[in-house]
């Protein structure tokens, strides 16, 4: 569990550096409306984290690859939802710089996959 908890770790920082850096080129270079830009940046990182976190990180069940991507993608939806949520009250109401924002959001979401992929994708078998 700790060598699966310190990969999880590494393939989270590389899809974070993906996640922060598209979020940081669409907004500061392209003007997109933060929202829109962490969406997109996000979705972006999901797509990362997935190729990573399936081949290094958790042992998959006995289901078909696009069962698998189905299941992932679902659970990153709700990933998604809590990290806009945390984004939009962040900006909105608390008058944070959004990168602060992010980082909290990322730190609070990465719980929420580790959780969520460990029981609807690992497969239980040693």
């Amino acid at each position: 569990m700790i060598l699966q908890l310190i990969k999880f770790g590494i393939v989270g920082v590389i899809a974070a550096i993906v996640d922060v850096g598209v979020l940081v080129a669409l907004k500061e270079l392209l003007h997109v409306n933060v929202l829109l830009a962490s969406m997109i940046s996000f979705c972006a990182s999901v797509a990362v984290n997935y190729l990573l976190s399936m081949t290094f990180v958790f042992k998959s069940k006995n289901q078909s690859k696009l069962k698998e991507f189905i299941i992932f993608v679902l659970l990153s939806a709700g990933g998604l939802c809590l990290n806009q949520l945390i984004l939009w009250v962040g900006v909105k109401y608390t008058d944070t710089y959004y990168l602060i924002v992010k980082i909290l959001a990322m730190v609070i979401v990465t719980v929420y996959n580790f959780l969520t992929r460990k029981v609807f994708l690992e497969s239980k078998e040693k």
